[in-house]
């Protein structure tokens, strides 16, 4: 069972990063264009207007592959920057505090930008046609 797994080993990194992404990207949408509906009241300006966009743009390069690397290491700042910043400060432990989902982002994130684009990614296209031309 080990060996069929473990031969899929690209795919499921490439599929992770797909998901993650896309999961992502809706973040950012939210807080820039209020769908879908949940963001709470008197958000600062400065989650809509800096954090929006880092979510939106960082979710869409990583789930399409480009410029992987750089957009996870970016987008797994600042999940540390909102975990710190948003949930760290209200209790010790992410269960109680919220912030499971900036932790479980951020470390995401960053194992991303240790992995790059992988398979089913712009980068790897890019790469091949630089190489192959």
């Amino acid at each position: 069972m080990k060996s069929l797994l473990t031969s899929f080993t690209s795919q499921g990194y490439a599929l992770m990063r797909i998901v993650v992404g896309f999961l992502f990207l809706w973040h950012g949408f939210q807080k820039l264009f209020g769908f879908p509906a949940g963001m709470p009241a008197g958000v600062p300006p400065f989650i809509t207007y800096v954090a929006g966009p880092i979510e939106l743009i960082g979710g869409i390069l990583i789930m399409i592959g480009l410029f992987t690397q750089w957009a996870a290491f970016i987008t797994s700042g600042q999940m540390a920057f909102a975990y710190w910043i948003g949930h760290g400060t209200n209790a010790l432990l992410p269960l109680q505090n919220n912030g499971e989902l900036a932790v479980l982002y951020c470390f995401v994130f960053l194992f991303i930008a240790t992995q790059g684009g992988g398979i089913w990614s712009v980068d790897a296209l890019i790469h091949r046609r630089k190489t192959s031309g």
